[in-house]
């Protein structure tokens, strides 16, 4: 034991004076790593919004911190130059001298950043257990490291002195990065690669690192990996049970609305119905009023939509929503309401964060959707997974539940990807991946619906969607 730690604390003092040398020689030394530190600051900062309690460990001269304009950030490093520096740069950050393995400020933070730190540790599951102790159940990790299949070229730019020096690194992999995060009660949430081209190249840096460094099999020729993890799903810290809003966006759907009524089950604390009525050419309105009426022991709201489209009318239901949780249902019951407890169950436990029904598992009920529609959902699904870095197997099943503080946020950033759904699940789902929530699909069985007539059109509504991917791509993976 004492001669472990006699090696550790050898190994510790040899970074620290390499560190305090390299901190001493960065105004009279000129490297070609500007660009790739720049290009780390703009990925970190689409992944970290301003105004959030961020930590940085290995924080160097607090370019990266300072960059991603925290409300309290807070920045540790066990190299007396580097954050000499730090404090003259960024005045209005906190900088701490501490070394990663044995750090304790007794805070929490919404970001928790290791950045180009795993290749340098001397034990880096030490260090990430340390991590947890300062992550809530919603703080997330980003986590950034070397590839190893730059190990050589690396050490041949920094032997011509064009990078910054380096004592000899850990050469880890994603699935080793991924185990130790599970055994210091982290999970995965999702990864990719980022630059390919680390030099300041006009238009050829945009191009391979913007675009070719996303698409196969050129993203495996990348220089880092970066990944998102959270701490292991659990129960949310200290919450009573939630109360549960179901808004059910209702047109032309009066011969279901009886159904709705006997069949929502009770969850939670208790469960409120939000109808919004589109303006529908049959009685739906007049029907949920008299239900609403003939059901006193319901909590039951009644809206009248002014705009158009179902996510102008889930938009609405939300807003007038009480619950905690907030669930979309949709009104011809071609998801049964009583699958809505799964929901629930994955966001109480902590199990995920939203949660996306999936048709696409078990066999479809007979007339449950037509050739070519089931050829589109294919189509989105393999889209949506690779743009957003989750499994999404079915993006246009009306059933999703979610946090209502979590809307508020994705309602808050909107303009970012525009507001041109009209079904309203594209919104919540881009919206979820830019918040990097925890995404859970439940399999449900898909029925035929009995009354009325689908308000979709396939080619149209297929076309807009089409676009949306596209527009979506630039603002999520191409950035």
């Amino acid at each position: 034991m004492e001669e472990n730690k006699a090696v550790d604390k050898k190994y510790q003092r040899a970074r620290i004076a390499h560190w305090d040398k390299v901190a001493g020689e960065m105004d009279r030394r000129r490297t070609l790593s500007g660009y790739y530190h720049r290009r780390l600051e703009r990925i970190m900062q689409f992944v970290v919004p301003p105004g959030q309690r961020v930590l940085e460990i290995g924080c160097g001269q607090g370019d990266l911190l300072a960059a991603l304009a925290p409300a309290h950030g807070v920045g540790i490093d066990f190299s007396t130059r580097m954050l000499e520096r730090a404090r003259l740069k960024y005045p209005q950050l906190n900088f701490l001298e501490a070394d990663a393995h044995e750090f304790n400020i007794n805070e929490k933070f919404d970001f928790i950043i290791l950045s180009d730190l795993i290749n340098d540790l001397w034990d880096v599951q030490t260090v990430l257990k340390r991590v947890r102790e300062h992550a809530s159940s919603r703080t997330r990790v980003i986590i950034n490291f070397y590839s190893r299949l730059w190990e050589w070229p690396l050490g041949m730019v920094r032997k011509l002195g064009l990078a910054r020096p380096n004592l000899l690194q850990n050469w880890l992999t994603l699935e080793d990065i991924s185990g130790l995060l599970l055994l210091a009660d982290f999970e995965l949430i999702r990864h990719w690669e980022e630059i390919i081209w680390p030099l300041r190249t006009p238009l050829l840096d945009s191009l391979f690192n913007r675009f070719l460094a996303k698409i196969w099999p050129l993203r495996w020729f990348a220089l880092t990996h970066f990944i998102v993890a959270r701490p292991s799903g659990r129960a949310a810290e200290g919450r009573k049970a939630p109360k549960v809003s179901v808004v059910v966006p209702a047109r032309n759907e009066a011969g279901n609305i009886s159904r709705i009524f006997s069949s929502v089950p009770q969850m939670g604390e208790s469960t409120e119905l939000i109808f919004v009525e589109g303006n529908s050419t049959d009685n739906t309105y007049e029907v949920i009023e008299e239900s609403i009426k003939n059901s006193p022991q319901s909590q039951a709201v009644l809206l009248r939509q002014k705009g158009r489209g179902k996510g102008d009318a889930v938009r609405l239901g939300f807003e007038h929503a009480s619950g905690d949780i907030l669930m979309i249902l949709d009104a011809d019951l071609t998801v049964p309401a009583e699958d809505l407890p799964r929901f629930y169950e994955v966001l109480a436990s902590g199990k995920g964060e939203f949660v996306n029904g999936v048709r696409l598992v078990y066999p479809l009920g007979r007339q449950a959707m037509r050739f070519f529609n089931f050829l589109g959902n294919k189509f989105f699904s393999l889209a949506f997974s690779w743009l957003l870095g989750q499994p999404i197997k079915d993006t246009l099943c009306g059933t999703k539940a979610l946090w209502k503080e979590d809307y508020k946020k994705i309602a808050a950033n909107r303009s970012y990807f525009g507001d041109f759904d009209p079904f309203g699940d594209f919104d919540l789902l881009f919206g979820a991946a830019k918040l990097n929530l925890k995404v859970v699909e439940i399999p449900i069985r898909y029925r035929h619906r009995i009354y009325g007539t689908t308000n979709i059109s396939r080619w149209r509504h297929g076309w807009l969607l089409l676009k949306m991917v596209v527009f979506a791509a630039k603002r999520i993976k191409f950035i």
